[in-house]
């Protein structure tokens, strides 16, 4: 790459990337974009396989408040959910909203937004190089391989969209944290987020692996979800999970409440007026009905199970979860850690790096799935795209 009149170079073809693309290239520079991969974007495709969740139309500050880290709450709330629509929309796609303020496109799938994406690239001049890896530093230019074999550069500026150390066989391997450690870059060590826990079950449960857990809710003392978690054979794992994943991988204990929607008085009664000849899956199913997975669940964590109406009704709303922590970070949609804040001014610029810019899951933050996550991408590429520009002037 020893063309000199490449002023911005973007590493990473991931949602934060070619946001940061998209914002150099309206301010009139040329822009390259090194991906590592054959093809752009593949965990956006990934994630879009199950239905892209774009981001959450909610309350501003309830948005806001699923953040975690210095600077990213203030980045989300000059691009939020109203943005990321109108954004979407300019892409031609259009958006429906789910009961739950999720947001998707009504077609459900990431690959027609990213055909749209890369084509407005290309027309506003940003040329895609694929299968450009990122392998470190020569002195101060950055060193590529290409198909056509080793390259180095020095454009006037860089930002790194790299994403974080999930799922690295997408792309996210981290490989980038000692290369950007020997030039001086703080980095707090990746934790898994957004990840199942383990749980050693009994093999009573096994009949009930893949089973959805609906209409229950997960609680820490900071937090609850009523979100839907499924039983597998290593634990649990699903969006009700994920939303309360951080307290839990910190060291919160974890409860269940099989019967959220019932106070535990009302639980009481309910069982005291069913027949004590009955079993007890056929008295928790006629008074509360419950179904077989939440009735496995209260026998697996609730042992011995107390006989009495209330003191049994005082159980089912507080169950404790004894898991045996998180599932590893390469199955985890997402991370925590990254570049601390003090590595950063507030343009997102490295200070031991002036004139380099990181966006995306590289900083250290961290959201639940729901549209956080791809928000918070889209806002720091965003952020850090519109600042490259503007140091280029």
């Amino acid at each position: 790459m020893t063309d000199r009149d490449t002023l911005a170079m973007v590493i990473g073809a991931g949602p934060a990337g070619l946001m940061a693309a998209e914002e150099l290239a309206r301010a009139g520079h040329r822009v390259v974009i090194a991906e590592a991969k054959p093809t752009a974007a593949r965990k956006f495709l990934m994630a879009g396989k199950s239905g892209l969740n774009l981001t959450r139309d909610e309350d501003p500050a309830a948005f806001l408040a699923a953040y975690r880290g210095e600077r990213i709450a203030g980045i989300v709330s000059e691009f939020g959910p109203a943005e990321v629509m109108a954004f979407a929309r300019g892409l031609g796609v259009e958006l429906f909203t789910g009961s739950t303020g999720r947001v998707f496109p009504v077609g459900m799938k990431a690959s027609p937004m990213l055909r749209a994406w890369l084509r407005r690239l290309a027309e506003l001049g940003v040329e895609l190089r694929t299968s450009w890896r990122w392998i470190g530093y020569s002195g101060e230019s950055l060193v590529f391989e290409t198909p056509n074999g080793r390259s180095e550069g020095r454009p006037d500026v860089t930002v790194l969209a790299l994403g974080g150390a999930s799922w690295p066989r997408l792309g996210s391997n981290a490989a980038w944290v000692p290369w950007l450690r020997a030039k001086g870059v703080e980095i707090t060590p990746f934790q898994p987020a957004n990840m199942g826990f383990r749980m050693s079950w009994s093999s009573h449960m096994a009949e009930h692996f893949g089973a959805p857990v609906k209409g229950a809710a997960l609680l820490t003392p900071e937090a609850a979800s009523r979100g839907e978690f499924v039983i597998s054979g290593s634990g649990i794992e699903g969006g009700g999970v994920y939303a309360i994943a951080a307290d839990v991988r910190d060291g919160s204990p974890l409860t269940l409440d099989l019967a959220p929607d019932l106070r535990v008085d009302e639980i009481a009664r309910r069982l005291s007026r069913t027949s004590p000849r009955d079993s007890l899956g056929n008295r928790l199913r006629k008074a509360l009905r419950l179904d077989a997975a939440k009735v496995a669940l209260l026998n697996e964590l609730g042992r011995p199970l107390p006989t009495d109406s209330l003191a049994l009704a005082r159980r089912l709303k507080a169950l404790s979860v004894p898991h045996g922590g998180p599932r590893p970070l390469a199955e985890a949609i997402s991370s925590a850690g990254g570049i601390t804040a003090a590595a950063v001014t507030e343009d997102l610029e490295l200070t031991a790096l002036p004139g380099t810019f990181v966006a995306g899951e590289m900083l250290d933050w961290e959201a639940p799935t729901g549209g956080y996550l791809l928000t918070g991408c889209l806002a720091t590429g965003r952020h850090a795209g519109r600042a490259a520009a503007r140091r280029l002037g």
